[in-house]
């Protein structure tokens, strides 16, 4: 019966690690997609108002490498995302440990 004990432990163990990898690789998949969301999303509003797609982007591209220009210089935004990131990996890195305890309290 421990063998299924430890087995079982080890499957959550495995869940947990798999859920916070894919919330740390969604984090910062979602720093670089909203850039080059926001650019589509102009290209298409510019569009609405009858300018070429072309033309569009021309303009979009810039205007939103300015928007991030000013994000990065805000003090301290840059630092509190990559911040936020690194306290998401910890806490994973923490909680996938957690379970090599109660595996050691489940084989005595």
């Amino acid at each position: 019966m421990k063998k299924v004990n430890v087995a079982l432990v080890r499957v959550l163990q495995f869940v947990v690690f798999v859920s916070f990898t894919f919330m740390v690789i969604a984090y910062f998949g979602a720093m670089v997609l909203l850039p080059l969301d926001l650019i589509v999303l102009l290209t298409k509003l510019m569009g609405v108002f009858g300018l070429n797609g072309f033309i569009a982007a021309f303009i979009a591209v810039p205007a939103v490498g300015y928007l991030c220009m000013m994000a990065y210089k805000t003090p301290g935004l840059s630092q509190i995302i990559v911040d936020t990131g690194i306290d998401l990996v910890q806490t994973g890195k923490n909680r996938v440990e957690a379970f090599n305890g109660i595996v050691e309290a489940v084989k005595a």
